[in-house]
């Protein structure tokens, strides 16, 4: 397959035009990946155009490509999202890059009760762009043309608010429902997955007041870094995504 790169500008070049990679990507392709002239590949922008075409000249400073073809692939109708709680360590980002690979249209950090890590003043913006730059490269590696967007980081009263004209599925061990089971509507879903501690019980109560069903995965309790993406690969099939 061949190598995939991301630019942040809207593609517009057509067959028999180029294009040009240059800053960190180019460094990227040129001196990480290491393309050279000649060499098959595909460009995206992250909002559903992908073009294939071939190196011309490969420099980490500026790499042009010759198009030879594009497409324009439609967003998903219904839109997954991932609800991520903040969580110690690096469990919530190895979610965040998971669930990317396998498809989510949206990440919302969610700031819990019981998250241990806080994002404030600084952090929000740092955190929300580490966040951008893990989907960026897991959707580039995973051949996207899509890519999610990261929303700001939301409180729980933000995801009561938010629950309204949505399918919410709040992950919970303690649920009597198999996720397998549940009827998602025709709407967007949201999944909610809460920090290493649990979901509060007054959270629970909030968003299941709200509307949002609590579902469960089996019969063992999976940690935080692993609930999302077992959770979307079921909703996956459930859409026909797979």
């Amino acid at each position: 397959m061949a190598l995939h790169f991301v630019v942040d500008a809207p593609l517009d070049a057509q067959p028999g035009e180029s294009v040009e990679l240059t800053g960190a990507e180019a460094h990227h392709a040129a001196g990480v990946r290491r393309v050279r002239p000649g060499e098959a590949v595909t460009v995206g922008d992250g909002a559903g155009t992908w073009l294939s075409g071939t190196v011309v000249s490969a420099d980490p400073r500026l790499v042009r490509i010759d198009v030879t073809g594009r497409r324009d692939l439609p967003a998903p109708e219904r839109r997954v999202a991932l609800v991520q709680a903040l969580a110690k360590g690096d469990r919530d980002e190895l979610a965040v890059q998971a669930c990317t690979e396998l498809g989510v249209d949206e990440i919302v950090p969610w700031q819990a009760a019981r998250s241990v890590s806080r994002w404030s003043g600084p952090k929000i913006e740092r955190g929300m762009q580490r966040w951008s730059t893990i989907a960026r490269e897991a959707a580039k590696q995973a051949h996207r043309p899509w890519l999610p967007d990261v929303a700001a980081p939301a409180s729980t009263a933000d995801l009561v608010t938010r629950a309204t004209g949505r399918r919410m599925l709040v992950l919970e061990p303690s649920a009597t429902q198999p996720l397998s089971r549940v009827d998602l509507g025709d709407g967007d879903v949201d999944l909610v997955v809460g920090p290493e501690g649990g979901i509060a019980p007054e959270e629970l109560e909030a968003l299941r007041g709200a509307g949002a069903t609590l579902v469960r995965l089996g019969g063992t309790v999976l940690r935080t870094s692993t609930a999302g993406p077992a959770a979307l690969g079921v909703v996956n099939v459930a859409l026909g995504r797979w």
